[in-house]
């Protein structure tokens, strides 16, 4: 249950295993059911986590109550790191209330790491202080990408983009997801569909 998230460390730094044997004694199992809201906005995000296995999105509500999908979260072959790690990083880091909220949208096995337990490995793990860097560093460089993307790119470029990368999202993720996650209507994405054969 852990080797995903140990390899997936493997790849930022070099952990000991005196180390490893203390991150591990503070990382939390949690099962999910899909529907589930895991973190809701108003609330500070008190936990970090990584996905083993399963499917969930990160949301936001415009003035209008309109849902709006900020991030498809998953973990498999065509996974990197933006889609592993289930957390809202600016409430986390700033404690400051969430505007985004986080709905599971297939059963979900996830490491888990509250906020407390990520200070102690800051001051007790030497390596923790570097992968935490780096963590930040992906998220700056996912979202200044995401930002770009919306624009510099079009709809069609970004769908076309996400059918390369991600194609069998379509038959998991609802449709109306898909298309505020590539900001455009359901309607533009069915007719974007069936243009491409999809």
């Amino acid at each position: 249950m852990y080797t995903k998230y140990k390899n997936f460390i493997d790849k930022y730094i070099d952990i000991s295993l005196q180390d490893w044997e203390i991150y591990k004694s503070k990382i939390k199992i949690e099962y999910y059911k899909k529907g589930q809201i895991i973190h809701h906005a108003g609330e500070i995000c008190n936990k970090i986590g990584f996905i083993n296995s399963g499917l969930a999105r990160v949301f936001v509500l415009n003035n209008d109550g309109k849902e709006y999908t900020w991030n498809i979260l998953f973990h498999d072959e065509y996974s990197k790191t933006n889609n592993l790690i289930v957390v809202d990083y600016y409430s986390f880091l700033s404690r400051k209330e969430s505007i985004m909220s986080i709905e599971i949208l297939e059963d979900s096995e996830m490491l888990m790491l509250n906020y407390e337990d990520m200070q102690f490995l800051h001051k007790h793990v030497k390596s923790e202080a570097k992968m935490s860097r780096i963590m930040t560093e992906i998220a700056y460089i996912t979202l200044y990408k995401k930002l770009m993307d919306r624009q510099l790119k079009t709809s069609e470029d970004r769908f076309i983009e996400f059918m390369q990368t991600t194609p069998y999202l379509l038959d998991k993720v609802p449709q109306y997801h898909i298309a505020t996650y590539l900001g455009m209507t359901p309607q533009y994405l069915s007719q974007l569909k069936k243009e491409y054969q999809y």
